[in-house]
């Protein structure tokens, strides 16, 4: 039954609608005074049809939906008093002295319609109850103030019509009592206020899909009492436009209609937060900017007695003036309605200066992200231009999961995964506000990302060098030396079968090969010494005992990987003839211990120090060496305290 009821409203009121336009038009052409233009006609029609079919659209899914009430009622009353104002200006226009005119003039007076059910759906959407019980003595403001002020407007004297004034039926004369209604008006106007802020109250009361909600009601809630002091100031400066008028409260009226519809079925469908907060700027601004204009006009005015010169140096300074109003007031609305997304923006801006100071690292955006979204689970990965493909903070290549979190594209530099529930407004604020820290950890990321691809090709290169020193010691070991020492026992055993006159010779002969293969054998150890085989432990022995200074080994014994054990032998052979033709040492000490997949090497002499890493000298080899296998290498020289060379190689096996 409630459903039937609900359509019957809703084409009672698009019948009331259809009618006052067709009547509006008629007076037009018969050229009736003040008549609504063509604008504020073709609106009544969308501002009264939207809340009605709205309305009933929700009764018929819901029917006990208070607001869908409000909805339909609150557009049957303004079609009503709409027609009423049309078809009373047709009647006295035929018959200045007509009764029904006169009622339909009495009827057409209650403007206040056009107020009272936006204000009823700001206090109760969206479940048909206040927002709590404190906003009950509001209510009841708003409620008494609509209800006497609407009383007071049957018992005025004499009506206003387009014709003239035309006496009130009710003939009842209360003129004594306009202060009351002044004070109910005002009391209107408070409570149209109330109501954004009762809709303030359920937003911070609520989640987040009922706060995008309650701003889309919101906003439209905020829009009457804009208008009002709009077309107030605008009736100030350039005189009164009723067609305005009811145009714009027609289209608030669309609006409030359209608002409920996107807030009950697509609330999450635009970016309704980023409209709310740029509404209340502009208005603010502009209320502010209009407020420095006509005072410094005054005031230069006054001044110079010159309209000219105050009117420019008003717009200058109002122009000069925007900009940092604009940041001001954006401030201060983001920090009273958007907590949440100026907080993260402030956050953020305070991690980009720490940044920039150099207390904080941008990889550490995401923990920021964080923070500033509330959302653990955020996550933020670099996209790598070269490759297309992403790195996490660590500088690693990853790929970009699709575990069920949404995924926001910043720019063109990174992707942030995060919570699908959070507000849209919130996350584009923080997401645009961390795009600099994000691009400064991409190209941190990056920098790193090819530092390790040079340092694998330099450790690569010197496994290669290593494989081939292996392979000459093999060749000249195996190949040359051998066919040499085949070649001197050939020529003893000929030696044996000759006449004795030629033995000084065979002689001579052996010794030359016997001389080749201790040089090829010099040469062989020279590229890696055989005892490396057996460790480092004892190739660094070997080096000992045939150094012309005391040196004295301390080497733990652990193995590492074969090319990090030669790259030790040879730092450690450089080192001591370096100090034995530079330093004049009188005993050298080599310690070597392996720990943490580190293997580390420290070669001290009591030498005369001073000792310089030159490029192109000796110690510069070595560094380059170290580095080439990842390793690292410390000097230490003073001159008179002899030198201390520290050396850690990366081991992992």
């Amino acid at each position: 039954m409630s459903r039937v009821v609900a359509c019957v409203i809703a084409v009672l009121a698009v019948a009331a609608a259809v009618a006052a336009v067709a009547m509006s038009a008629i007076g037009r052409s018969r050229g009736i005074p003040d008549a609504p233009g063509a604008l504020a006609t073709s609106v009544i029609l969308l501002g009264v049809a939207s809340p009605a079919c709205v309305g009933a659209f929700l009764i018929w899914r819901r029917p006990r939906t208070l607001v869908a009430w409000i909805l339909v009622v609150g557009a049957l009353a303004v079609a009503v008093v709409m027609a009423a104002g049309s078809g009373s200006a047709l009647a006295l226009h035929e018959n200045p002295d007509s009764a029904l005119g006169a009622w339909l003039l009495l009827l057409s007076q209650q403007w206040l319609v056009l107020f009272a059910w936006p204000l009823a759906l700001a206090y109760c959407y969206p479940d048909g109850r206040l927002p709590s019980a404190r906003w009950r003595p509001a209510a009841w403001v708003a409620l008494v103030s609509c209800g006497v002020a609407s009383l007071l407007l049957c018992f005025q004297q004499p009506l206003e019509g387009t014709e003239g004034d035309v006496a009130n039926p009710l003939g009842v004369d209360v003129q004594w009592l306009a202060p009351v209604f002044w004070v109910c008006w005002a009391g209107v106007l408070a409570s149209l206020f109330g109501g954004a802020l009762a809709l303030r109250a359920r937003y911070r009361a609520g989640d987040g899909v009922s706060r995008r909600q309650v701003l889309w009601i919101a906003y439209g809630a905020l829009l009457p009492p804009l208008w009002l002091g709009g077309s107030s100031l605008w009736h100030a400066i350039l005189g009164s436009s009723l067609d305005a008028d009811l145009a714009v409260l027609m289209l608030v009226h669309a609006w409030l209609a359209i608002a409920v519809a996107v807030a009950v079925t697509r609330h999450g469908l635009y970016a309704i937060d980023r409209m709310f907060s740029r509404t209340l700027v502009y208005a603010a601004l502009t209320a502010l900017l209009v407020g420095t204009y006509v005072l410094v006009a005054l005031l230069a005015g006054r001044l110079a007695n010159d309209s000219a010169l105050s009117a420019s140096l008003a717009t200058l300074t109002a122009a000069l003036a925007f900009r940092p109003l604009r940041d001001r007031v954006q401030e201060l609305v983001d920090r009273r309605f958007a907590r949440a997304r100026f907080e993260g923006v402030r956050l953020l801006r305070v991690f980009l200066d720490d940044v920039r100071d150099g207390r904080a690292e941008p990889e550490e955006v995401g923990a920021v992200l964080r923070v500033a979204l509330d959302d653990p689970s955020a996550e933020v990965f670099f996209r790598l231009p070269a490759t297309g493909a992403f790195a996490d903070p660590r500088g690693r290549v990853a790929r970009v999961p699709d575990d069920g979190r949404a995924r926001s594209e910043i720019g063109s530099i990174g992707v942030l995964l995060h919570d699908p529930a959070l507000a849209p407004d919130l996350l584009r604020g923080v997401v645009d506000a961390a795009a600099v820290a994000v691009e400064l950890a991409r190209l941190r990321v990056e920098l790193r990302l090819q530092l390790a691809e040079v340092e694998d090709a330099r450790a690569r290169i010197a496994r290669a060098g290593y494989e081939e020193r292996r392979r000459i010691e093999r060749d000249l070991h195996d190949g040359a030396q051998q066919r040499l020492v085949t070649l001197g026992i050939v020529l003893r055993r000929l030696q044996r079968t000759l006449p004795g006159g030629l033995a000084p010779t065979f002689d001579r002969a052996v010794d030359e090969i016997t001389a080749t293969i201790a040089d090829l054998r010099t040469i062989a150890a020279g590229v890696r010494p055989p005892r490396l085989d057996e460790g480092l432990s004892a190739a660094l022995e070997d080096l000992a005992r045939g150094a012309t200074v005391p040196v004295e080994v301390e080497a733990s014994g652990d193995r590492a990987p074969p090319e990090v054990e030669a790259v030790a032998y040879f730092v450690v052979c450089e080192a001591v003839t370096n100090a034995v033709k530079h330093a004049s040492p009188s005993r050298v000490v080599v310690s070597t211990a392996r720990s943490d997949d580190v293997l580390r090497l420290v070669v001290a002499d009591d030498g005369v120090g001073g000792a310089m890493a030159v490029a192109g000298r000796g110690l510069a080899g070595l560094a380059d060496r170290v580095a080439a296998s990842g390793g690292t290498l410390a000097l230490e020289s003073a001159v008179g305290s002899g030198t201390r060379i520290a050396v850690e190689l990366p081991c992992v096996s």
